[in-house]
């Protein structure tokens, strides 16, 4: 069985990816292979392309795929071949057509959610639940504002703040962007190409602000976010669309309204076995509900990574992006 999979051996533009073509691996102890359906496309693939997450050189790319098992090594009992499997990690690796993988990193995937919409969600929602369940814990009646409302996480979070009662913001770049937030549940949106995201954002409280902010895109939000939020309200800033947030004078939090930053990472939310049963439990629960509906925007065949990392980089996608082999 033959197996082709990207490599990065310096970083750089999305030219450095480079496919390799060999056997597939066997599992070891522990272990399986599956044989990928779907890998998902996520922004800090492009991070670590290009080294704003350092990564060990040659490197393998890519975090969450979704597919069946070939094989099984000695040991493995929660998993047969044939099994529905998704990941989200541990390891880079996924822009591939088969990988051997720990067991322990697997979650089964569902009747009726299919390969395409488990790779393009996983990362995705897994993040949304960390994030708005644990670490913000948005309640019922909160108003939160989400940056980048149209893109893969964001239009995921969105939905999940709707489903659990919360009115939500959402910042976005174009008429198209702007209708898909609409139509996934914001109550209100902002053009932020057009207006300045935090009068707006006060005009849209009555002067209060928000006692949440999602931030995915980084530096060029950072300070509108500060300026959005109300007295001791939360920036949760988990992404770097826009360059990472460096240079920050705590004193800052402190003239702004006693405010609290975080810069969470979703694995320090899916730690233990039970924190990861639970999460992913309550992630297939409402995408399997439809209280949250994966809209995969475009698809790439796996071969056409450059490509689509190109146009990721450029905010010429909308919703998810899934590679297929």
């Amino acid at each position: 069985m033959k197996s082709t999979r990207a490599v990065i051996r310096e970083h750089g533009g999305p030219e450095v990816i480079d496919w390799i073509e060999e056997d597939a691996p066997a599992p070891g102890p522990g272990e399986v292979l599956i044989e990928h359906g779907a890998v998902g496309l996520n922004f800090i693939d492009t991070y670590h392309r290009t080294g704003l997450y350092p990564v060990e050189l040659p490197s393998g790319l890519g975090l969450e795929a979704a597919g069946r098992i070939v094989a099984t090594g000695e040991g493995v009992t929660d998993y047969a071949e044939g099994d529905r499997v998704a990941y989200m990690g541990p390891g880079l690796g996924a822009y591939a057509t088969h990988r051997v993988m720990p067991a322990s990193a697997l979650f089964k995937v569902p009747d009726g959610i299919s390969d395409e919409v488990a790779a393009a969600a996983i990362l995705k929602a897994a993040t949304t639940e960390g994030l708005v369940d644990r670490c913000a814990e948005v309640k019922s009646g909160d108003t939160v504002l989400v940056h980048a409302a149209a893109g893969g996480v964001g239009l995921i979070m969105v939905q999940w703040l709707k489903a659990i009662g919360a009115h939500v913001i959402g910042t976005v770049s174009t008429d198209e962007k702007a209708s898909l937030a609409r139509e996934a549940g914001c109550d209100h949106v902002i053009r932020y190409d057009e207006e300045e995201i935090a009068p707006r954002v006060r005009e849209i409280t009555e002067g209060a602000g928000v006692p949440v902010v999602l931030d995915g895109v980084g530096k060029d939000t950072f300070m509108a976010s500060l300026d959005s939020l109300s007295p001791r309200g939360l920036l949760v800033s988990f992404g770097n669309a826009s360059g990472p947030v460096d240079g920050v004078n705590l004193g800052i939090l402190a003239q702004k309204g006693s405010l609290f930053v975080t810069r969470p990472t979703l694995f320090h939310y899916y730690a233990t076995p039970e924190e990861r049963e639970a999460g992913m439990g309550r992630v297939w629960e409402m995408i399997g509900s439809g209280k949250v509906k994966v809209t995969v925007g475009q698809t790439y065949p796996l071969s056409e990574a450059a490509q689509a990392h190109r146009d990721l980089e450029a905010r010429r996608t909308t919703g998810s992006t899934v590679l297929v082999p």
